[in-house]
């Protein structure tokens, strides 16, 4: 009986925030002021005296959520990413959905271009499933190429809690919508994370918010290939603002997608990123890592390994791989009758 009532008084501290967060013209700013103003959530509440428009969409929203089994974590939560609450002015209440206790890891943030080459976002993915062998959730954004590379890499590593997605949307909204197979693997060992109501599409002003909360969430911040004025470069902006440990991997200087990571490196700003390496001692054997077995042997890996969402033609295959055709044909062959990889226009892309 005292748990009922723990978790009805939760429920109804959770739906008091909401209601001042979705009332028009409220957000975490404001929201801020008006508590500071008035004392307390609840004196909040009855000063403004939200609508009934806004009461019913409210109840709406937690109903659905409830039934997709989608948490509401404010930051009064003990789940409430740590870090997260340290940024001025962040989300008052979050949702999740997946695996809570990934929150609760120590997480460092790879983000990059959504247009990365296969050595990129190999790279990427060798770093993310290091950093989840040893216990650190990777953060980054779902978006196609580089997000998807770190967080496929990390759930690459055994176990679950290695992946922390941040959505632009509702935590519910699946996008860009070719990640949608990402988007499920994640809940199932990870975890998806937004500020936005759960059902609510993004527009471009919400993903630079999301880039902020990755940024907010995280201990340092690994930025790989990315143009001059890209999102991923914001991130690294606010990475800075927030006092976030801030890497990046250089890039071949002929690439337009080495501007980024190069600049920074150049101008101090961030650190050179050659590998694990650069993040552990790795003449200390202390901890044991073993890595998924995903059904291939080392020779199919290698080619895996170089796959993503970009498609990657035979040719440079054997260029990166460095094997010959016949064996690049045959590892291809192999991959593509167990499904996990598939043949498009332009090469073959991992699934």
């Amino acid at each position: 009986m005292l748990r009922h009532f723990f978790i009805v008084g939760i429920m109804s501290d959770i739906f008091n925030k909401l209601l001042i967060l979705r009332t028009p013209q409220i957000g975490p700013v404001k929201y801020n002021k008006l508590v500071e103003k008035f004392g307390s959530v609840d004196a909040v509440v009855d000063a403004i005296s939200p609508s009934a428009v806004v009461r019913d969409s409210v109840s709406r929203e937690m109903e659905t959520a409830a039934r997709l089994n989608i948490t509401y974590i404010s930051d009064s939560d003990d789940l409430y990413p740590r870090a997260l609450y340290d940024v001025p002015n962040h989300p008052p209440v979050i949702t999740a959905r997946g695996n809570l206790e990934t929150l609760r890891r120590r997480a460092f943030g790879i983000v990059g271009t959504r247009h990365a080459t296969a050595t990129g976002m190999g790279f990427v993915a060798d770093l993310a499933c290091e950093f989840a062998l040893r216990g650190i959730a990777v953060v980054s954004g779902m978006a196609i190429g580089t997000d998807t590379a770190a967080h496929r890499g990390a759930m690459r590593a055994s176990g679950n809690t290695q992946t922390i997605a941040v959505l632009g949307g509702g935590v519910d909204y699946i996008w860009p919508v070719e990640n949608e197979s990402l988007y499920y693997e994640i809940i199932e060992r990870g975890v998806v994370v937004s500020e936005m109501p759960v059902g609510f599409v993004p527009n471009g002003s919400n993903f630079v918010m999301r880039n902020r909360w990755i940024a907010g969430m995280v201990e340092k911040l690994i930025l790989g290939e990315a143009d001059l004025k890209s999102g991923s470069m914001t991130t690294a902006r606010f990475a800075i603002e927030t006092n976030r440990e801030l890497w990046a991997i250089p890039s071949h200087p002929a690439d337009s997608r080495s501007l980024g990571p190069n600049s920074l490196i150049a101008s101090g700003a961030a650190k050179l990123c050659m590998g694990v390496g650069d993040f552990f001692d790795m003449d200390k054997k202390s901890i044991p890592v073993t890595k998924k077995n995903t059904g291939t042997n080392e020779s199919e890996n290698d080619v895996l390994d170089k796959l993503g969402t970009i498609p990657v033609s035979e040719s440079v295959l054997t260029q990166i791989v460095k094997k010959s055709v016949s064996e690049i044909k045959r590892d291809l062959v192999v991959l593509e009758l167990r499904g996990i990889i598939k043949k498009v226009d332009g090469g073959y892309i991992k699934l």
